[in-house]
């Protein structure tokens, strides 16, 4: 039996990283692995369990294969381990925290692929950007602008709001990946 690819995605800010902390061991009891990313930002300021790594470095693991998936969103370059090929084949279930901009080539590699997509009320989604204090104020209504730009979506994708407390969207995501 093969594994089910499960591509959550949804704004920067919207809390997939606490998501998917939050999900990790229930998730990983029923058989589904979280995909750790490689990102090219520092661990630190990434506020995600990925392995950071230079662009230097990510340039030339993508050119050795390593990525099942790659793509570059913000100024940074991230790719998922090619192992999830692996763990799907050998029936796992797998979680990646995807890229909106990266679903329809995520669709075509993997075309049983179950998308989430993560939301939050805009106003809660401005008071967390600037909470976390990692952009300047433009690249945040920037991010707002582009968050607007990319809610509409076709194919078989799951609707998550996480608005409210963090324990309601996990509850919320593992109903939904038990449909």
């Amino acid at each position: 039996m093969v594994g089910r690819l499960i591509y959550l995605m949804g704004p920067s800010g919207a809390g997939k990283d606490s998501v998917l902390t939050a999900a990790r061991e229930v998730l990983l009891a029923q058989g589904c692995r979280i995909v750790r990313r490689v990102i090219t930002r520092s661990a630190e300021a990434s506020g995600e369990d990925a392995l950071a790594v230079g662009e230097a470095r990510f340039d030339e693991l993508e050119r050795q294969g390593a990525f099942a998936m790659s793509w570059r969103a913000n100024g940074l370059a991230y790719g998922i381990p090619a192992e999830i090929d692996d763990w799907l084949g050998s029936g796992w279930d797998v979680l990646v925290n995807g890229s909106r901009d990266y679903w329809p080539q995520a669709r075509q590699r993997y075309p049983r692929i179950l998308g989430v997509m993560l939301h939050v009320a805009p106003e809660e989604l401005r008071r967390r950007l600037l909470a976390r204090g990692r952009e300047t104020l433009a690249e945040i209504e920037a991010r707002l602008a582009r968050n607007g730009q990319l809610q509409a979506y076709a194919g078989s994708i799951l609707a998550l709001d996480n608005s409210g407390p963090l324990s309601r969207t996990v509850e919320e995501l593992l109903v939904l990946l038990r449909r």
